[in-house]
């Protein structure tokens, strides 16, 4: 068995989507491309699903993950399906 990755998508999280501790909820799939753009000049990224957000934080291994956005990169042609 073995997991494909995207070399352009990758998970980040939606700051709309916070807590009252300030971590966020879950996060997105987003392309690569674009996160250190946003990370740095503030810009939004669109994610999978359609949220769109700056990017302000990393995921940790375990981070929760927006259903939408995981079933979306699933059936890409050369998503992750395969576990």
């Amino acid at each position: 068995m073995s997991t494909q990755t995207l070399p352009e998508v990758d998970v980040r999280p939606d700051e709309t989507d916070q807590s009252s501790d300030d971590a966020p909820k879950m996060f997105h799939y987003v392309r690569k491309a674009k996160i250190a753009e946003s990370a740095v000049m503030g810009t939004h990224v669109v994610a999978l699903c359609g949220e769109v957000f700056p990017v302000t934080r990393s995921p940790k291994p375990g981070s929760p993950v927006c259903p939408d956005c995981k079933k979306i990169y699933e059936n890409l042609p050369d998503g992750g399906g395969e576990e």
